[in-house]
């Protein structure tokens, strides 16, 4: 025998039924000071190193990437 129960409720009703807490303010309070510090910290300097960690090759990479999209296979791309 197989029975299937199908229930009907939000997030927030579920949560109150099986009595787990209320975490919507602690992480609003959490993202907020994350956001805070984010932004008090970060400086010209921390966001040229985060390009280059995140473009190694300085943009060369995104390039080589393009042209290869671009060039038919067996030929050459157009200038």
């Amino acid at each position: 025998m197989k029975v299937t129960i199908n229930i009907d409720c939000t997030p927030e009703e579920a949560r109150r039924f099986f009595g787990l807490p209320d975490m919507e303010k602690l992480q609003e309070t959490v993202v907020e000071e994350m956001r805070r510090r984010m932004a008090e910290g970060l400086s010209a300097e921390d966001l040229e190193k985060l390009m280059k960690l995140w473009m190694p090759a300085g943009g060369k990479a995104w390039e080589s990437l393009q042209k290869m999209f671009w060039t038919p296979p067996g030929g050459t791309a157009e200038k």
